[in-house]
C-alpha cells in the first residue's frame, strides 16, 4: 500500500482507534470516561502463529489490566482468540487466556473475548464452555449474522453465559451466513430477544438506530442487566442521548500499529465511513 493512501486512510482510521501505543489507548478511555462512557480496550492484532507474537500479545494485556487499575478507568479488556495462540494451538491459547482471565480476577475486572471470522468460531466457543463454570467474569461475543448463532445463543444461555451480541464484519463465503441485511437484521432482533428474555447479563453491540429502538423497547417490557457497546468514533451523536436515559453505554477502543485491517471492516460497514475516507483525500 503506498505511503501516502496509508497516511491518508490512517487520517481516518483515528476515528476508530486510540493510537499506536498502550498510553494512547489510557488516554483516550480517560478522555472516555469524562463523557460518562466505560470502555473496553483491545489490542489490535490477529491470526499469528508466531509464538514470540502471541506472548507479546499477552504480555501487554496483562500490563494494560495493570494500567486499568492504576488509573482506576472504568472499563476493561477484549481480547482477539487468534492473538492469544488460538491460530497456532488451542493449547498456547487456553493458556494465555487463563493468564489474562487469573489477573484480571485479582482486580475483580471482567473480559471480553471476541468472536473473529468463522475458521476460529468452534475453538472460541468450545474454550469458553470449558472455562465459563470456574470463571464467571468472563464474556463472549456472538455474530447475528452467523446461522449457526441462534444455536450457539440457546447452549450458552443455558451455561449462564455472557454474551455480547454483534451483527458480524468478517467477509465469509458459502452456506455459514445470512448474506441480505434484511436477513442478518432480523436473525438480530430473534436473539435479542432470547436474551431479553433468558435474564441473564448480556451486551448489544450495535451502531444501528432500528434495532436500538428495538433494545430499548425490549428493555422497557423485561428489566435486564445489559447494557449497549459501541465502537469509538460511530453513533458519537446517541451515547450521549442513551447515557441520560440511564442506559449503561461502553466504548470499544482499540489501539495499536495493526491498525489496517480493523479500518478496513470498519469501512466495509459503512458507506459515512467511505465518505469520511474521501473527504480526508480531497480536504
Amino acid at each position: 500500500m503506498p505511503g501516502l493512501t496509508e497516511k491518508l486512510l490512517y487520517r481516518v482510521a483515528k476515528r476508530w482507534i486510540a493510537g499506536y501505543t498502550l498510553e494512547d489507548a489510557i488516554r483516550v478511555a480517560h478522555d472516555a470516561n469524562n463523557r460518562k462512557l466505560r470502555v473496553i480496550l483491545n489490542r489490535l492484532g490477529e491470526h499469528t502463529p508466531d509464538e514470540k507474537l502471541i506472548q507479546g500479545y499477552t504480555e501487554e494485556y496483562l500490563k494494560l489490566l495493570d494500567r486499568i487499575q492504576e488509573e482506576k478507568i472504568e472499563g476493561t479488556i477484549s481480547v482477539k482468540p487468534s492473538q492469544l495462540g488460538l491460530a497456532a494451538s488451542s493449547a498456547l491459547y487456553n493458556t494465555n487466556l487463563l493468564r489474562i482471565i487469573e489477573r484480571a480476577e485479582t482486580y475483580d475486572e471482567f473480559v471480553w473475548i471476541d468472536m473473529e471470522n468463522s475458521p476460529y468460531t468452534q475453538g472460541t466457543l468450545k474454550t469458553y464452555r470449558e472455562i465459563l463454570p470456574g470463571h464467571r467474569q468472563l464474556g463472549v461475543c456472538l455474530q447475528a449474522n452467523m446461522k449457526r448463532t441462534e444455536s450457539d445463543l440457546k447452549d450458552l444461555i443455558s451455561r449462564g453465559g455472557i454474551i455480547r451480541l454483534v451483527k458480524g464484519a468478517y467477509p465469509e463465503t458459502g452456506e455459514l451466513v445470512y448474506k441480505k441485511r434484511s436477513d442478518v437484521d432480523a436473525n438480530y432482533v430473534r436473539l435479542m430477544t432470547m436474551l431479553f428474555e433468558g435474564g441473564g447479563r448480556f451486551a448489544i453491540g450495535t451502531h444501528d438506530g432500528k434495532l436500538i429502538d428495538k433494545a430499548r423497547e425490549l428493555s422497557k417490557e423485561q428489566k435486564r442487566d445489559f447494557e449497549f457497546q459501541m465502537l469509538k468514533g460511530i453513533r458519537d451523536d446517541i451515547k450521549p442521548t442513551l447515557i441520560e436515559e440511564g442506559y449503561r453505554v461502553s466504548e470499544y477502543i482499540p489501539y495499536g500499529p495493526e491498525w489496517y485491517n480493523y479500518s478496513k471492516r470498519r469501512m466495509r460497514e459503512r458507506k459515512r465511513n467511505i465518505l469520511l475516507l474521501l473527504r480526508s483525500i480531497t480536504g
